[in-house]
Formats: structure tokens, sequence, C-alpha cells
């Protein structure tokens, strides 16, 4: 696509030109363009597609699969346990790191399904003028100029200035996240209009739901709003995730320190101990082997994927596998508001007649709530105005109301199904209406005119005229008003406050009016309706929020997290709604055009200050999502359209809706909610924080245990000792033991504070220092166990092979007890529940149990590690070994709470 296309048909110039101007400028006329003219601009302007990105291929994205610290962590595991001989290990090792290249190129794949995705949105054909003929053509030949003709159920192929309207609605929720289709119209709005404001305008992507229109084509291809959208989503690189930031930290902190470590022992071994550097080089590989982590990508795989399986039963899908955990570092969640915060049903909530106003309970399109006035309930029939209004919203209406399986739905327009719910509460229904009261004529809605009338008859014969509408121009067509004691003139004042106070509120605003008497002739004219209305009440609707996201609103608050509303929606609807769900109340909202003229440093400070941010188009939201990671924030996005996109791909966690989400939507997130439910995300954040709280677990677990076997091979190779742990060993316990002891914690139920705590720091290092100072007691403690039986058992004349094993097996059996200290980081675990809380403790225990009882007595073991029987006496110093450590480390924990630094630690 050429410059000159993109700078020529740029907006938002085209929706503040008149008709006339917008044929001057593009040259063209009512019988479109001559097919040489097309051709000549095809070739100026390029074909109506899409044009993909530039991709790398598929070796490269194979070979940057392996770019990733945990796979590094694995590949040294490789090195080490093949300088061991250990073949089968470095198979299987070998085997998972393939494996997680393979996801990850699959998992990238994936994500450029999100382009593609877009880029099938466009129309596949148009019908078109050329030449003075109607025809059609594929949409890809279009250019800027083309007459483009509309109707009922087209996808619009291009984006259209529109030159003449019949009664047009088009839906266009994917660009603008309006929850109704919007009417269409021809004039000019002034050049700063949001996207959804301009409603001289049709977008390419979105759909005609009703009417017809015929519109010339001023954007194809990467300069319609849809193709602008593409770029910004091929433009966005995706950003890691906090744990894998941490992981990565990490890992190469842990490979530093093993490496120094290894380097200087193997220096003192053989330049101050004068061993040889042969069996010096293979002590530091037991070193090595004793630090390296093995079991910590296969255990934080499975954790994740427990998490995946444990959001999966609560309605949230993940499909990138990392989003898990980051759900639970989030600190602000941008939320859409129709659907997701509300529960995309409109209802009607308060009727206001002369003299009254009434307050409708119920909400959704369950037929079930009261008619009040200031809390006291009342009969509807005792008011007359009331009574009136609620049959003519039910009888100048299209709409159907049906009960499908004890669920409530509307057919039709939602507006018009919250007048047939407000008149199943009121005791009248549809089928009755039509029985009783027949409708004999009807003047469909047209945008123009902004008002629906029917003609019905009741049960006496008599003629009656309903209209409903926009209130300024049913306002227009009354001159009376109906009061509890009867017909009055109109007080137009009145009505003009009365609609301003409730627009006010966030209720979309519909006048009903009546009139005695029968059209002119057989059917139903414009000039049967122009003047003698009685005014009966405007009805304010509105999509009310969902009850269990205002409870998850917040949950979400109690634990740190701010929630902001981000809507393509009218600003006081918006508020309204925000103050319902106690978002950004006493403060005020932001529009996405005063979003546009902030630089980055306001945008900033507004994004932390502000909750409710309403007419958003797709940069914006792009840069609010920017802002708030500039601010340091974990920040996840909710969205179903085309025009969140961008900011679903750019977010930490893009959050897409499954019910009403379009394919780009899901396509660019990370997770997809089932049921479009706010709720979920909230439930989400919950499984999130546990999922890290027991990756912390399994690290506090692993790195003593590692820890506890490095520090005996560097103790006993500078007190030249004999070595108490064979690097064959060594490998017995990470692999065999700690794996599969470690693997329990993965199971952890979440913590019952865990939703109260403040979000963690986003650039909180992994090891804290508490952490730290926890590995450390715990290292030495299993050193010292160990070491210390170990140098006991030679000292009173045991073989070293059976002393040996005694070493090994305190290792064992200390990690045993430690694994169920790991359960709690600071809480007591001396209880019923800290001791079995977690039946697959107690699992992995048991199953670690006869590895070590057939590693000590079953002959081949001896064969392959050196070990020896032992007696009982010699299990029961073994188990005094591993009670060592876990009295300490309770003892620790109590010393912590006893001293109120519990608090401070218990986000470490």
């Amino acid at each position: 696509m050429s410059d000159r296309h993109r700078d020529h048909v740029r907006p938002p110039s085209w929706h503040a030109l008149s008709k006339d101007d917008v044929e001057q400028v593009l040259q063209t006329g009512p019988d479109g363009l001559t097919e040489d003219e097309a051709r000549r601009r095809r070739v100026q302007y390029g074909s109506n597609r899409l044009t993909p990105p530039a991709r790398r291929g598929p070796l490269l994205r194979l070979v940057m699969q392996f770019h990733n610290i945990l796979l590094y962590v694995m590949l040294g595991a490789v090195v080490i346990t093949a300088v061991l001989g250990h073949w089968v290990d470095t198979g299987v090792l070998l085997a998972a790191v393939v494996i997680n290249a393979i996801i990850g190129f699959i998992q990238e794949g994936k994500a450029e399904a999100a382009l593609d995705a877009i880029r099938a949105m466009l129309s596949p054909h148009a019908t078109v003028i050329r030449d003075g003929h109607r025809r059609e053509l594929d949409a890809a030949d279009l250019v800027p100029g083309d007459w483009v003709i509309l109707t009922s159920g087209d996808r619009i192929p291009a984006d259209l200035r529109l030159i003449s309207v019949r009664e047009l609605r088009i839906e266009e929720a994917a660009l603008t996240g309006e929850s109704l289709p919007i009417e269409k119209g021809t004039d000019a709005v002034y050049a700063d209009a949001p996207l959804g404001d301009r409603y001289g305008m049709a977008y390419s992507g979105t759909f005609v739901v009703y009417g017809q229109a015929t519109g010339i084509v001023v954007a194809t291809g990467g300069a319609t709003e849809l193709g602008r959208i593409n770029q910004m989503l091929a433009d966005i690189q995706r950003m890691s995730t906090p744990l894998l930031r941490q992981i990565d930290h990490f890992g190469r902190v842990l490979a530093l320190t093993i490496i120094g470590v290894s380097a200087a022992t193997f220096v003192l071994g053989t330049l101050w101990r004068d061993h040889a550097p042969a069996e010096m080089f293979m002590m530091v590989v037991a070193l090595a082997a004793s630090a390296i982590p093995e079991g910590l990508p296969a255990i934080m795989t499975v954790t994740l994927a427990l998490g995946v399986q444990r959001m999966a039963r609560r309605n949230a899908i993940i499909r990138r596998l990392p989003a898990v955990e980051t759900l639970g570092a989030v600190t602000v969640i941008c939320s859409d508001k129709t659907g997701t915060l509300t529960r995309n049903e409109m209802t009607v909530q308060r009727f206001v007649c002369a003299g009254h106003v009434f307050d409708v309970g119920g909400v959704g399109y369950a037929p079930v709530g009261n008619f009040s006035i200031d809390g006291r309930i009342v009969d509807v029939a005792h008011y007359p105005a009331l009574s009136m209004a609620i049959r003519a919203g039910v009888l100048c209406n299209d709409a159907r109301l049906r009960e499908d399986n004890d669920v409530w739905r509307v057919e039709g327009d939602p507006t018009e199904g919250a007048l047939l719910v407000a008149g199943r509460k009121a005791g009248f229904s549809q089928h009755a209406g039509d029985t009783a009261w027949p409708r004999m004529d009807s003047i469909p809605f047209e945008s123009q005119h902004r008002f629906m009338a029917t003609w019905h008859r009741d049960p006496d014969g008599d003629s009656w005229l309903f209209v409903k509408g926009a209130p300024e121009r049913i306002l227009d067509m009354c001159e009376f008003q109906l009061n509890h004691d009867g017909k009055r003139p109109l007080d137009v004042d009145y009505w003009r406050r009365m609609a301003t106070d409730t627009a006010a509120q966030g209720l979309r605003l519909l006048a009903v009016a009546c009139k005695r008497g029968a059209p002119t002739t057989d059917c139903l004219e414009f000039a049967d309706v122009e003047q003698g209305f009685i005014l009966l009440a405007l009805v304010g609707i509105i999509d009310p929020p969902r009850e269990e996201a205002i409870e998850a609103v917040s949950e979400c608050h109690r634990a740190g997290i701010r929630v902001k509303m981000i809507t393509g929606d009218h600003g006081e609807t918006a508020r309204a709604i925000g103050a319902q769900l106690a978002i950004g109340v006493g403060k005020p909202y932001v529009t996405g055009a005063e979003v546009a003229m902030m630089d980055d440093a306001a945008l900033r400070r507004v994004a932390m200050e502000v909750d409710v941010f309403a007419r958003a188009s797709p940069e914006h939201k792009l840069r609010l999502v920017q802002a708030l990671q500039d601010d340091g924030q974990v920040v996840a996005m909710t969205g179903d359209g085309v025009n969140d996109a961008p900011a679903l791909k750019r977010a930490d966690v893009g959050v897409a809706m499954g019910l009403k989400g379009t394919e780009a939507a899901k396509e660019a997130s990370d997770m997809v909610l089932a049921d479009d439910n706010f709720a979920t995300i909230a439930t989400a954040v919950r499984e999130g924080r546990a999922v890290y709280d027991n990756l912390k677990k399994f690290i506090l677990f692993m790195l003593p245990t590692n820890g506890g076997e490095a520090l005996i091979v560097i103790a006993a190779i500078l007190f030249e000792l004999a070595l108490p742990l064979t690097p064959a060993q060594v490998l017995w316990i990470n692999m065999v033991t700690s794996s599969t002891l470690g693997l329990a914690l993965a199971f952890e139920p979440a913590e019952g504070d865990i939703m109260k705590r403040r979000p963690r720091p986003p650039r909180q290092a992994l090891l804290s220092g508490f952490f730290i100072w926890r590995v450390l007691m715990v290292s030495v403690l299993m050193m010292t166990g160990a070491l210390g039986l170990f140098l006991w058992e030679l000292a009173v004349g045991t073989s070293l092979e059976t002393a040996r094993t005694m070493a090994v097996n305190a290792v064992v059996v200390a990690e045993m007890f430690y694994l169920i200290n790991s359960r709690y980081i600071l809480a007591p675990v001396t209880n019923r529940e800290g001791l079995t809380g977690n039946r697959y403790v107690i699992v992995a225990i048991a199953a670690c149990i006869p590895l070590q009882i057939a590693y000590t007595h079953a002959g081949f073991m001896h064969a392959i590690f050196d070990s020896t029987d032992l007696t009982l006496l010699e299990w029961g110093k073994v188990t005094a070994a591993g009670l060592l450590v876990f009295a300490a480390a309770e003892l620790e924990k109590f010393v912590i709470r006893r001293t109120g630094l519990a608090a401070r630690l218990s986000h470490a």
C-alpha cells in the first residue's frame, strides 16, 4: 500500500466532510467510476486486502525456542548426566527440552493466527456501481471512489462515507465496543468525533443488521480502521511474564554462583590440597550436580498445568501457560463494560411519570421484580399513567420475550425486550396484549424520525395510537401529559429537567405517549402522529451490573488490585455503572478524545488516578495499557472486539470473551472467559496467586536440598574428608527423590488469606532476603545432620559404603520432613491440617519410602550406587537426623511469629 494512499485517506477527515465534498475530493458521482478509472486507482492504491506482516521462517522460529533460561538449566543437567554416564537420565532431559521447544513453536504459530483472524473479517464480495450499472465483484477490487450498495446482512467491504440511508443500523461492537447496533445517517460530524459517534461512516468488517444504504469508498486495505488495527497488532511484541523474568534472573544468578563456587573449589582442591586434577574434576561435577535444580523446569510446568486445569473448571481457558502465574501478579485489571461487568441484558429501572418516579426492581430478562416509590412497593393498577405507559411499551414493540429451559431470552431489539420484561413484572404480557389490543398497523422505527408508532383497538373496539422514541422527538408530538388526576397540559420544563436528571444517572431514555383515535385512512401515516399525543412517561433503561461482578470487584480491591473500566460506551453510562460496581466513585471519567490530547507523561498520571474511561478507541486502549505498564503495573486487559486485540496482545494478561468475543480478540489473548464474566477473572487471579505461592514453596523446598548436598561436598573437599556422597548418589537424590517429593507442592490448595494480600511488587526478586536466610539455614541443618552422621559412623568404625548410605538416607529423610514444613512458609504445620491437609504430600512420601528401601536393600542398587543394607538402629539414627531439620524449621517459624516479623515477611 502506498504512502500516498495512507496520507490521502487518513481519518478523521471523511466523516467531517459533506456528501458533496466527498464526491468532489474523490472525483466520483452517482454513476460510480469507470472501469478504466478503477483499474488506474487499483494500481495507485493497491488491492483491498490487509498485507500480511513479515514473519520469521519455521526453522528460525524453532531455533529461537531454545533461547530460554529454563531450557539452559535443563541442558546444563543434560551435560552433567552425560559426563556421569547416566544416559537414561540424559535422554529423558533431552526429550523434555525438545518437547518444551515444540510447545513454544506451536504457541507462537497460534499467536500469529490473530492477524489471520483480522484479515478473515474482510468481506469477500461487494455490490458496486461502475459505469452507471450495478454489479457484484470481488471486494479486493474496490478502490476509493467506488459507490457501494449495502443491504441487511452484508459485511461492509471497505470504509465508506454514507451518501443515503434507509433505516440503517450497523453492528460496530467489534470496532467500538458499543453494546447495541448503531443508527446511521448521512450528516457530517466534527473532525475530532470518536469512532462510535461518526454516524455518517460505515467501517470495513462491521455488519449491517437492518436497513439499506449507499456509500462511497474512502479507504481500502491497510488504510481502513481495520487495517490500522491490523498494523498495530503486528507492531506489538508480546511481553514477557513476571515469572519468566524472575526465573531468568534467578537462573542467571544461580548459574554464575554454581560456576564460581565450582571453579573456586577446583582451584582450592588442586592447588591447596594437592588433589589430582582428574579426581577434583569428578568432585566438582558432583558439586555442580548437587547444585543444579534439575527438577525446577518440570515442577514449574506441572504447577502451571495444574493451574490451567483448575481455571478451566472455573470457566477460564488459558491459552499460554505462563499466563497462569502472571494473573497472580496482576496489579491492575482493565475491563470492558458490556457483558463482562454487566449482564448484557437491558433492564428498565425507572418510569418517570407526571408527579411520580417509579423504581423497577429486578435485573436482566427474568420478569421478577416490584414497582416502588421511595422504597415503598406500589400496585401498578392504582397509577393510571404508569399502567398506560407499561401498556404502551409492550404494544408499541416488535421484540419477543421467550422462556427456554427456565432461561428468559429476548428476540429482537434489547431495548424493546426490556419494555416487555417490565410489562411482565406488572402483569401485562405481550400475548395478552396482542389478543385484547390487536395491532392494526404500525410505522417502524427509522433513524431520521427517531420514533415507532402503532395503531391498536381496545377490547371495546376503540382505536388508540401509541408512540415511543427519543424523548425530545416525542415531546414535540405531545400537547398533554397524564397526571394522577387525569389529562393536563404538557409541562415541558418538568419533562426536560427529569430527562436530564435521569440521563445523568447513566440510563438510556425513551419516552412513551398515546392518544385515543383512529388514523384518517385505513393505514397509519406520519400525518396521523405529528401532534395531539398525551405524554405518559420517560423510561430509564440500563444494562445492569452483574451481582457476582460487584462482589468480584470488591474482592479485587481487598486484594490490592485496581479495577478500571475502559469502554466504547458513553461517559455518563459508564460512570453510572462504575458507581454501582464501586469503580471510580467520586472521580471524573475521561473520554478517548481527552486521552488522545495527552502526552505520555500526563497519561501515566491520569491512568493511575482515573478508573473510568469512555468512548475509547483501539489506540486509546493500547496507550492506556502501555501507560500503566510504564508506571510499573502488571496489567490484565479484557476485550471482545477487533478493536481490543492490540491492547490484549500488549497487556501482561490479555483476557478475551468466549461467548461474544471475535476470533481476532481470542487469538491475541492469553486467556478466554467461557462465561464472559468478570467474576471469573477474580477467581483466576486467586488461582494465579496460588500457583506462584506453590512455586515459591517448591523453590524453598528444592534449594535447601541442593544446598545441603553442595555444602556436604564442599566441606569434604576443604577438610580433606572422604566424599560423603558420590556423583551418582547426588543424582539419585536430585532426580528420583527431590522431584518426586517436590511435585506434591504443586497440588497445594490456596491459603485462606491469599486474596487479602497486596499484589507482589512486579520487580520483586524471586528470592527475598528472608528466602535466602531460610535456604541457608535449612541447607546448614541438612549438612549438619548428614555430614555429622557420616563422620560419626566413620569414627566408630563403620564402613565407607555404609556411612555413605546413611548420609544419602539422612538427606532424603530430612527432605521428607522438610516437605511437610514447606506446606506453609510461616504458619505452623504441627496440626491436623498441616500434617494431612495435602494428601499428595502423604502420597509422595509414601512413594519415596519404598524407593529408599530399594536403594538401601536391593542388590542391584548396591551394584549401581555402592549402597549397603542398614540395621534398625542405623535407620533410627537416619530418622533422628531428619527430625532435626523438621524441629528446627518449625522453631524458626515460631520465633518469627512471636517477634512480629510474620506480617512483614508474609508477602516475601
